[in-house]
């Protein structure tokens, strides 16, 4: 009974054990790091492919944008062809315009 017998799970880890587990690690930050590429290349738009459906062209976009002070904002919009000029402020809108397009001015929105 003098020898004593060692367990696989106490037995020191050997050089090809080290090499694989190395060898492991390079691959997985390798396949990390072209999953990283590849989304800075083809971005947001082939994830966004995949989660919804085509759709047709927007009826809505900002034209322009100008900060007043930081509080306010000025915006122009454009939806189904009207431009409109709108005033944001304090979280709610505080004045709305209808631009005509063509003419430097603008005529109030009746309400």
């Amino acid at each position: 009974m003098g020898a004593q017998r060692t367990s696989a799970a106490e037995a020191p880890m050997n050089f090809v054990d080290f090499l694989r587990a190395v060898f492991a690690l390079a691959l997985t930050l390798g396949l990390v790091g072209l999953a990283a590429v590849a989304l800075r290349r083809y971005g947001p738009q082939a994830l966004a492919r995949f989660g919804q459906p085509q759709r047709r062209e927007r009826r809505m976009r900002v034209v322009e944008s100008l900060v007043l002070d930081p509080a306010r904002r000025l915006l122009i919009v454009e939806c189904d062809g009207q431009e409109r000029l709108l005033l944001l402020g304090e979280g709610r809108l505080l004045g709305e315009t209808r631009a005509l397009p063509g003419s430097s001015a603008a005529q109030p929105d009746a309400r």
